[in-house]
């Protein structure tokens, strides 16, 4: 009969000598990973890799917050690895279990974790966002915009930030509303709530929104293509959403960090902004009578001077600007 120091050995050699061919696996927030938002732009990293490569993954979507924990120490049990988090949120299941499990990857999106086996990817969403509010100003024929975020957190005022620091700097005068969906997780998956935000903003004046909300965003793109207005989508490209009626999306390039994680995992932190290519504005047919080459001009002037540094865009994270 074994001892239980013979077994927690054993147990151990198995989970290395699976890590070794193990698939990686991934977790998807509340919201899935058919979300048309983060979540899938996640997904469609996943699916890339393994068109790639030809190899198969895990997946699992959370419908509850308390089944993060259970699925990221189920995918451990099996010997998955790395193990993908997508969202802040998972930031505590994935510590507890990659604590528990030193042997194999973790990697989180959106959040740090100071562990020897976790890499955490974050990006500069208000890089992003301050090109995608320099369209809004320049589109806008009333001077004033909106903002409609998801749940009420640091990150999403991250995106609120950098979008009204762009859009006072394509236009001094312009007037920004802005409104929080919700304070709990139900707030990325409610469009009729984000539907009568934005219809509140039209109503105060504003032309052109920006939804930062997951799934929640197709209500305010849908009030926008009703009122003949122009919203911006985020995350993945949404142009299609809408077509006519969607000025731009602040793309979040989750697939590229979640590929990168896959083909070269690196514990740490890895930082994603325009330098990287990380964050963006999509262009495509779905809005190209939308953005004049004038808009698209300053834009990516904007863009280059981010990039050296001659414009500095205030982070809501490390800096009181926009509190």
């Amino acid at each position: 009969m074994k001892t239980f120091f013979q077994r927690s050995f054993l147990a151990a050699a198995l989970v290395t000598t699976l890590s070794a061919w193990a698939e990686p696996a991934i977790i998807y927030d509340l919201g899935g990973k058919f979300d048309k938002s983060f979540n899938q732009s996640a997904y469609d990293g996943m699916e890339r890799w393994k068109k790639e490569t030809g190899k198969s993954y895990l997946d699992f979507e959370v419908s509850n917050e308390t089944q993060r924990e259970q699925a990221v120490r189920r995918m451990a049990e099996r010997g998955a690895s790395p193990i993908i988090g997508v969202g802040f949120s998972q930031a505590s299941a994935i510590e507890k279990v990659a604590k528990d499990f030193p042997k194999l990857q973790f990697a989180i999106i959106d959040m740090v974790i100071d562990l020897p086996n976790v890499q955490s990817v974050v990006f500069n969403e208000h890089e992003g966002s301050f090109l995608v509010g320099m369209l809004a100003a320049q589109a806008s024929k009333t001077g004033k915009v909106g903002f409609v975020g998801g749940m009420d957190i640091p990150l999403i005022r991250k995106f609120q930030c950098g979008y009204e620091q762009g859009a006072k700097y394509a236009n001094p005068k312009v007037e920004t509303f802005a409104n929080m969906t919700g304070t709990t997780g139900a707030a990325w998956n409610d469009p009729g709530r984000g539907g009568e935000l934005t219809k509140a903003q039209f109503a105060k004046g504003a032309d052109v929104v920006f939804a930062a909300a997951g799934g929640t965003g197709t209500g305010v793109y849908q009030a926008a293509k009703d009122a003949g207005k122009l919203a911006i989508g985020v995350d993945s490209n949404q142009n299609y959403l809408q077509p006519g009626t969607m000025l731009t999306s602040m793309v979040k390039h989750v697939d590229v960090a979640v590929v990168n994680v896959l083909k070269n995992y690196k514990p740490g932190v890895s930082s994603l902004g325009l330098k990287e290519d990380g964050v963006g504005y999509a262009m495509d047919a779905n809005n190209a009578k939308l953005v004049t080459a004038d808009m698209k001009a300053k834009v990516d002037a904007a863009r280059a001077d981010i990039i050296s540094g001659k414009i500095k865009v205030v982070d809501y994270m490390t800096a009181s600007a926009c509190k």
